[in-house]
């Protein structure tokens, strides 16, 4: 029996791959962020930029959108607006079903999605919450990113 790997074996081995080079990533900077923030200053890039940030769910039921929010302000050149709004409307796959589409739309609509309209295109918008992330990509086509990715960005290691 020969041992062989089909196309879709080969994308999930990628993906899995890809995913471990993320992890290191991601392990590194918040060691730099936990481990050195504590007793050296953290050094980011000097920005002149605006973000738009959109906290979680999770975030917003764990009171941990401020400490982003401070950890942000920290970034010299950097402005940042949270977008006050209640949930994205997606909670995990409810905006996809056929029956929940509509109130997904409609709670997207109240404030999320208009507060991103109103800004250029450009703008970087932070959403930590991976349904956060496809509700504004689906229903605006825009990319939003995890906090952790702007930060890896920005730091200085």
């Amino acid at each position: 029996m020969e041992n062989t790997c089909s196309s879709e074996c080969q994308e999930v081995i990628q993906l899995s791959y890809e995913q471990q080079k993320l992890l290191r990533k991601g392990k590194q900077a918040s060691n730099k962020i936990f481990k050195k923030g504590r007793s050296e200053k953290l050094k980011f890039k000097k920005l002149n930029q605006k973000v738009l940030l959109h906290g979680h769910c999770h975030q917003k039921a764990f009171d941990v959108v401020k400490p982003i929010e401070s950890l942000l302000k920290k970034i010299e050149g950097l402005e940042v607006e949270t977008i006050e709004t209640s949930c994205c409307g997606m909670a995990g796959a409810f905006g996809y079903g056929k029956d929940t589409f509509d109130i997904s739309m409609k709670m997207a609509n109240e404030k999320l999605f208009p507060a991103i309209q109103n800004t250029d295109k450009n703008i970087t918008i932070i959403a930590d919450g991976t349904s956060c992330r496809c509700q504004i990509k689906d229903g605006l086509n825009r990319n939003a990113i995890h906090v952790s990715k702007f930060l890896d960005e920005n730091i200085i290691y």
